[in-house]
């Protein structure tokens, strides 16, 4: 009998899920237990940490990502890096829970995206597509002796899909109301939203990614202090500032916004090359700093009100924030200015924002080793249900 075999006739597995997002700030751990799986999955928390990065290793993988760095070796030893970041962080949250690592089932290991072309450019002579996230799951594996399922993306991928959003199916598993149509705005480096009309199926599930979350903020605030802050906490820098509606017209006009479902974005549309284009046009007109990065958060807050407006065959009667740019004051209240429908945090409803992108993860791989579809073609545009992830026994 396989590990997997030995797994399925559980009524509860216990699941540990990893993320280690576009800010590149950590590796998210979330241990959960789940009963059933598809219609039927039930979850509970057990414990979350994050394992902060070293400004070494934070700094390494913004250099990797984009896209011009790095050769086979460089590569390589970061792969297996961050399978041992990963195993670390796993013994973290089992630590935090008192659960001893081989009661664990089965861990969801992202990884950490490196490269993400989900449309067609020509390479080699060929059109080609690919995402690219790494942290050996093998180490992993071998360190708690249990399944794990990594890599993903590549799957939905290759059925045509953008590879992005995964979140939005544990979404509709988790999130789903008979009643009245809830829309999320997870809010990481990237934004992306959700919408579950009410009383709706899979397939009328509609998820894609809004533009920058966090990103354009976080580098700003880079600048700002030299490298002594990574993000603005709680939003307090941005209070300070002054929204410059000539720069945000600007940034408003970028034609990626326009683009139809189904979309994904990344560092490479919205890292440092991006940022500093915007600082030297903001600067050119005479704006300070404080009053640059005011702006690009008022921007991320009209990129959420833009994709409701203009791609959400229904509105919402209640958007639900998450990820780490709700604890960002000054953008949730901008949020709260530029859409209709009510807002609130996953915390205001007894959630846990940080976890949400982990905890998913933790569900992909349980639907993964019970050879259940995963993906959502409606929100990733895929030809059809998939099963992703790749199982390390």
């Amino acid at each position: 009998m396989t590990r997997i075999e030995r797994l399925l006739p559980k009524k509860t597995l216990r699941v540990i899920g990893l993320m280690s997002g576009t800010s590149a700030d950590g590796i998210d751990a979330a241990l959960t237990e789940i009963t059933g799986y598809g219609l039927n999955t039930c979850l509970k928390m057990l414990a979350f940490v994050t394992l902060p990065y070293p400004e070494e290793i934070r700094r390494l993988i913004l250099s990797l990502a984009t896209g011009g760095e790095g050769g086979s070796r460089k590569l390589c030893l970061f792969n297996a890096l961050m399978g041992e970041l990963s195993l670390r962080a796993c013994l973290a949250v089992c630590e935090v829970a008192s659960v001893r690592p081989e009661e664990i089932d089965l861990v969801g290991s992202h990884g950490q995206t490196l490269y993400h072309q989900p449309t067609a450019v020509e390479f080699a002579g060929y059109q080609v597509r690919g995402t690219l996230q790494l942290g050996e799951a093998s180490v992993i594996a071998e360190g708690l002796g249990c399944p794990v399922v990594s890599d993903f993306r590549v799957r939905d991928v290759a059925a045509g899909g953008q590879g992005a959003p995964l979140v939005p199916y544990t979404e509709y598993l988790l999130y789903r109301q008979k009643d009245r149509t809830v829309a999320l705005q997870n809010i990481g480096g990237i934004g992306n939203l959700t919408l579950l009309p009410r009383n709706g199926g899979p397939d009328q599930t509609l998820a894609f990614d809004t533009g920058p979350g966090n990103m354009v903020i976080d580098q700003i605030v880079e600048r700002m202090t030299g490298g002594l802050r990574h993000y603005d906490e709680g939003g307090q820098m941005a209070a300070r500032g002054r929204v410059d509606q000539g720069l945000l017209g600007l940034m408003l006009g970028d034609p990626w916004l326009s683009l139809p479902p189904p979309k994904s974005t990344g560092r490479e549309a919205y890292g440092a090359a991006y940022v500093d284009e915007i600082m030297r046009k903001g600067r050119e007109t005479g704006l300070a700093d404080i009053d640059i990065l005011a702006t690009a958060t008022r921007f991320t807050a009209e990129c959420v009100a833009l994709a409701i407006e203009r791609f959400c065959p229904v509105r919402p009667d209640v958007l639900i924030l998450g990820g780490g740019g709700a604890r960002n004051r000054t953008l949730v209240c901008h949020i709260r200015d530029a859409v209709s429908a009510p807002v609130f945090r996953n915390e205001d409803l007894g959630y846990n924002s940080d976890a949400k992108e982990a905890i998913a993860f933790a569900i992909l791989a349980n639907e993964c080793v019970h050879d259940s579809c995963n993906n959502l073609p409606s929100a990733t545009g895929a030809r059809h249900p998939v099963v992703m992830g790749k199982i390390t026994l």
